[in-house]
């Protein structure tokens, strides 16, 4: 085996590698049972604090049942050691909301799939590397590994961000068939609550995303929640400025008292002339959108098919008549 690893250098390299994850998986174990002893005295702790606990924070059942198993992942890598919580949380669990992630320990789960992707993309590289029959040279290996770990480095967050555009732009086709469905439901004599429940229960199928808002926020407001602060976390849950736009009017409908019907009426009437600007303007965008594949593909093609008969009356008898043919 000696002389095995002497020779290939692709063995050396998996010797090396198995002793590496050795290495690690020992330190893990030693810090484990180093912090077991701090774990289990915190445990004892909201043990005993846990009816403070439960009436300072709003500690329930359900916020115990939604622990997925990312959430156990970060936490675990927590207690080993590492912090994953971000210098811009507020940012980042503002961007995360907007993608759709509400769960508490989305931040620290974010946090560790990008500390995760800078170390595995670069290590599998390594690996199809040195498994070829000829490896590359050390500068190829770690320029192509820098880029790598580039690209896991912001790879998540161009995924959450493209996310996020999906999901706004998804609320915002969606929400005037919904305000329009309300408008509907309000002036035969519905509440706004029963109202909300109403077209929330409609358009799970159409339009689930904002359907989605109008439940939870239904579910809030029967849950003892005002209005004003029912619609604030409808508008900060969306992340779309037409709801904030929305929200804003109700709260200043139900504290000024005027019509919530009058209200709705020209509030959908002005996000139906918003839709049909948005889809002029895309309209609009076509002719020079279309310009590009025309010029590409189509133009040289034409312009072949004009030339190709003078060119080949120009082979035929201009050019032997110039030679002395």
């Amino acid at each position: 085996m000696i002389e095995l690893a002497a020779q290939n250098s692709t063995f050396r390299i998996l010797v090396l590698l198995v002793i590496f994850a050795f290495v690690a998986a020992i330190a893990l174990l030693a810090l484990a049972a180093a912090n077991r002893r701090v774990a289990l005295r915190t445990q004892l702790t909201k043990l005993e604090a846990m009816d403070t606990i439960a009436i300072t924070h709003g500690e329930s059942l359900r916020s115990r049942e939604t622990a997925t198993a990312w959430a156990k992942m970060a936490e675990f890598v927590e207690k080993a050691g590492l912090n994953l919580t971000d210098t811009k949380s507020e940012r980042l669990t503002h961007l995360l909301r907007s993608a759709g992630y509400t769960s508490p320990s989305a931040p620290r789960v974010y946090t560790m799939i990008r500390l995760a992707l800078i170390f595995v993309l670069p290590l599998g590289y390594v690996l199809l590397a040195f498994s070829s029959p000829e490896p590359p040279s050390f500068l190829k290996v770690y320029i192509v590994g820098s880029i790598l770990a580039l690209i896991g480095l912001y790879l998540p967050n161009l995924y959450v961000r493209a996310k996020a555009d999906r999901r706004r732009e998804e609320i915002i086709n969606g929400f005037p068939d919904c305000l329009d469905l309300l408008l509907v439901c309000v002036e035969s004599g519905l509440g706004l609550e029963a109202a909300m429940d109403r077209v929330g229960r409609e358009m799970v199928t159409s339009h689930p995303l904002v359907a989605q808002l109008l439940s939870i926020t239904t579910l809030q407001l029967r849950a003892g929640s005002s209005r004003d602060e029912a619609f604030r976390k409808m508008a900060e849950t969306s992340g779309v400025d037409e709801i904030r736009s929305f929200c804003t009017l109700i709260i200043q409908s139900d504290k000024l008292g005027t019509s919530i019907a009058t209200t709705l009426r020209v509030y959908a009437a002005e996000m139906r002339e918003r839709r049909q600007m948005r889809a002029e303007e895309k309209a609009h965008r076509l002719p020079v959108l279309i310009s590009i594949p025309l010029v590409a593909c189509m133009l040289p093609t034409m312009i072949g098919t004009l030339m190709l008969p003078a060119a080949i009356l120009m082979i035929r008898k201009i050019f032997p008549l110039m030679v002395g043919g």
